[in-house]
């Protein structure tokens, strides 16, 4: 089987990574389907995500490891974890227990573009917690 052939078709787990190290991981809730966030993850993450059970991302802008809800304690119990076709992009299958958008939402899409226009956002959801509440520093 040719190298492509074997990612594509085969049952080898290869995650490609990015020039930074990093793949795309979405994470969806494993009951609703509702997409809850996009973030990425680095090998580390990857292998501390597979071994916990617990979703753990890399942070781009702080640079570390980010097990979800280390603050929040809105964590995410991984149920799958889903490859594409060329392995570089993930979606985890979560469950979640509360909002998991860090401004008090379910989830991080909670806008959507105006159909109409395509320069204005509306809300689409209500928020679920107070984030000033969950987020005391």
């Amino acid at each position: 089987m040719t190298a492509n052939k074997e990612i594509e078709e085969g049952i080898g787990f290869s995650p490609k990574f990015d020039a930074n190290g990093l793949i795309t991981a979405i994470a969806q809730d494993a009951e609703s389907g509702q997409v809850m966030m996009v973030a990425y993850m680095n090998a580390e993450a990857l292998d501390l995500t597979i071994k916990t059970g617990n979703a753990v991302y890399f942070s781009r802008s702080r640079k570390k490891l980010w097990k979800k809800g280390e603050e929040s304690d809105h964590v995410q119990k991984v149920r799958q974890i889903l490859v594409d076709c060329d392995q570089d992009c993930l979606i985890l299958k979560v469950s979640v227990d509360q909002g998991q958008c860090h401004v008090g939402y379910q989830s991080c899409f909670y806008r959507a573009v105006k159909q109409k226009n395509g320069k204005e956002l509306e809300f689409i959801a209500e928020k679920v917690y107070d984030p000033k509440e969950v987020y005391k520093k």
